[in-house]
């Protein structure tokens, strides 16, 4: 089953327990995945597509 809610840098931020300015810093850099869609300027990552990308950060495997 995939879950297609959509999360903002404040929810992405939430489920890696940082702060949502850390996440942005991520995007600013090319650490996070290009966002699934981007709404009134606002980005915003499926559920699924964050997971994935947490499984994949080096040095964070199997966390969340």
């Amino acid at each position: 089953m995939t879950d297609r809610r959509l999360w903002s840098y404040k929810e992405i931020a939430a489920h890696i327990q940082v702060q949502p300015d850390t996440v942005r810093s991520y995007r600013k850099h090319g650490l996070l995945p290009d966002p699934d869609l981007v709404e009134g300027g606002k980005p915003y990552w499926f559920a699924d597509t964050v997971r994935a990308w947490v499984a994949r950060r080096p040095g964070h495997r199997g966390r969340q």
